[in-house]
């Protein structure tokens, strides 16, 4: 690892992605997310075939991350979620042409334009495929600035390693918040793997296409089996998650990101007053860790989640526990952060 550092949550997730070989970065500004691109603007150029652009809109810098993306080179994009929505067209497109690439969305209050408060309200359109077609990202989600920074530069290998999308999932309060950070020590992106597919010219070899273009009903089918065949492998493979006392608590707590962080809080306040809160965080909210919550449900009376918005995550959740434990849940929505004694309190109404 390299040296600590006391960054902004925006500011070690950009330099994490340089670190992990990132020499694209495409973005138009928009708050809670501005420092990311403040901090490519001024040191991407310092990077050797380093290039930061700001687009002419949203519509425009996704379009540039497929075209960069295309010839292998390590691509990035970042926005908060009206900016994200702009994307979709084109994130379906990187999926569908299996273009590794990473999204950054520093989630704020919505819906329409909303506000630049900290908010959850964008799971669906992450993990559920916020474009058209049958589509998935990765989603990986954080809950401090270290974390950030550490899934950041992760999320490009995973991007590699499959050829899909990666997005990380933050909100406001990750993106400006400030804590010490270790950051990794810097790739060299010329040791990275070859990259047989990519638009590089011939060089001695029959040219490349890449396109998200089929007409054929059944080569379309085919497309979306392999797919969907990748996806499985992903499912199997990469489900990521964290459990606090979940040996025998009195409920079971489940949270991502921010929420989660604030429910350590809780769970000591709880403590206090005899009351065992277990946490489950899910780090991968695609995929969703479902079986081990299944699991853990079999010897509980209540998994309860929290989160701020009006009922996401839950959906997954309920799907996740079925009939073995009862699931209510309890949000917050337009920018407002639930305390740790709104959560406990919460708490004692299922305990």
């Amino acid at each position: 690892m390299g040296e600590k550092k006391l960054m902004r949550g925006n500011e070690a997730i950009a330099e994490a992605a340089i670190r992990a070989g990132c020499r694209n970065y495409f973005a138009y500004p928009i708050t809670p997310q501005a420092e990311l691109l403040q901090w490519m603007a001024n040191h991407m150029p310092e990077v050797e075939n380093g290039t930061f652009l700001q687009a002419e809109s949203e519509v425009g810098a996704i379009s540039m991350v497929y075209g960069a993306a295309s010839t292998g080179e390590r691509t990035m994009t970042s926005s908060s979620s009206p900016g994200i929505s702009l994307k979709q067209e084109g994130i379906s497109y990187l999926a569908g042409s299996e273009l590794p690439s990473v999204i950054v969305n520093i989630m704020r209050g919505g819906p329409g334009l909303g506000n630049i408060q900290p908010a959850q309200g964008d799971y669906f359109q992450s993990t559920k495929g916020g474009g058209h077609g049958d589509y998935q990202l990765i989603v990986l989600a954080p809950s401090t600035v270290p974390e950030a920074a550490e899934l950041t530069f992760e999320s490009f290998d995973l991007a590699d390693k499959y050829r899909i999308p990666v997005m990380v999932l933050a909100d406001g309060m990750i993106g400006q918040m400030m804590e010490p950070v270790e950051l990794p020590s810097p790739i060299d992106p010329s040791n990275l793997p070859d990259k047989p597919w990519a638009t590089t010219g011939t060089n001695g070899r029959d040219p490349n296409v890449i396109r998200s273009f089929a007409l054929g009903a059944e080569n379309l089918k085919s497309i979306n089996l392999d797919l969907q065949e990748k996806y499985e492998k992903i499912r199997k493979r990469e489900i990521r998650f964290e459990e606090i006392g979940v040996e025998d608590p009195d409920i079971l707590l489940v949270a991502f990101g921010t929420v989660a962080r604030i429910a350590r809080t809780a769970r000591r306040l709880g403590k206090k007053e005899g009351i065992d809160i277990g946490i489950f965080r899910p780090i991968t909210l695609w995929p969703f860790p479902d079986e081990r919550l299944a699991e853990l449900s079999e010897s509980l009376d209540t998994v309860l989640t929290v989160e701020m918005n009006a009922g996401q995550m839950v959906e997954d959740v309920r799907l996740s526990v079925k009939s073995r434990a009862q699931t209510p849940f309890y949000g917050e929505q337009g920018g407002v952060v639930p305390t740790p004694s709104e959560i406990l309190e919460e708490v004692k109404h299922h305990v």
